[in-house]
């Protein structure tokens, strides 16, 4: 057992803890949780397996990870829920395990800022370095590319795609993808420019920021049909070699709910 262990928490023989976790108070580890070297856990949080999570995590008090999905269907397969390193979880979290009729897991990445009340149904594939603010809640098999920030109360349907760089604000609804680089807001959420600055203060060139601010005109202020649109973005992305924009092309030709407009 790990010193940094309180005596009133609850760890189940089978789950396997690094020597230098922290446990909180009245923290209950459930079997099948593996917690990597340098996480904290705080009091009365209810981890449960199978669960795997990385080093140097802060999950707060009172979360729920890796409990069963809210999902009918789920007849006690043994899905998971995955957990990268460096990020912070805070209050009233609750993430669930995958379903056996998607990929099985949910994932969260490395590097990200979980404020409280926020929920990850069953199968969401979050990626790195992304804020989700208070309140914010994703419904079943939502995929959230890396650097995106969602406002506080933001609410995604079940298997929508929000892409990279993307920022929503306060209150949105999201019931169609929100493509790479696009600011959205509003019920339903529709889309209001791209991110810039966010964009500026993660390195990206003027020509590039001017280059996906093509784009986004292209996209949704030419008047071209989807197809169009996508293949003139693909045309710029080759003759300028410009990384971004072949993302966008492709993240816009996938299968999908359509595009919030």
């Amino acid at each position: 057992m790990p010193s940094g262990v309180h005596p009133t928490a609850l760890i189940d023989p089978g789950a396997r803890l690094d020597e230098s976790v922290c446990v909180g108070a009245y923290a209950i580890v459930g079997a099948g949780v593996e917690i990597g070297a340098g996480t904290w856990i705080g009091p009365h949080a209810v981890i449960n397996g199978p669960t795997r999570i990385g080093r140097d995590n802060r999950i707060f008090q009172f979360v729920s990870l890796g409990e069963m999905p809210q999902d009918k269907k789920y007849a006690g397969e043994p899905t998971r829920l995955e957990i990268g390193d460096r990020n912070t979880i805070r209050e009233f979290c609750t993430f669930n395990r995958g379903t056996a009729q998607d990929v099985g897991v949910t994932r969260l990445g490395d590097d990200n800022w979980i404020m409280a009340y926020v929920h990850l149904a069953h199968d969401c594939q979050v990626g790195d370095h992304t804020i989700f603010a208070n309140n914010a809640q994703l419904a079943g098999h939502v995929q959230v590319g890396d650097w995106a920030i969602l406002g506080g109360f933001t609410v995604v349907h079940q298997f929508v795609r929000i892409g990279a760089h993307c920022i929503t604000g306060m209150g949105a609804i999201l019931l169609q993808d929100v493509p790479p680089f696009v600011t959205a807001s509003g019920n339903p959420a529709a889309p209001h420019g791209i991110n810039g600055e966010g964009l500026r203060r993660r390195g990206y060139s003027a020509e590039t920021i001017a280059s996906i601010k093509r784009a986004y005109k292209t996209l949704y202020r030419s008047g071209l049909k989807l197809d169009a649109a996508i293949a003139a973005i693909a045309a710029e992305a080759q003759q300028g070699d410009l990384a971004p924009l072949a993302a966008l092309a492709d993240f816009l030709a996938a299968p999908g709910r359509g595009i919030i407009r």
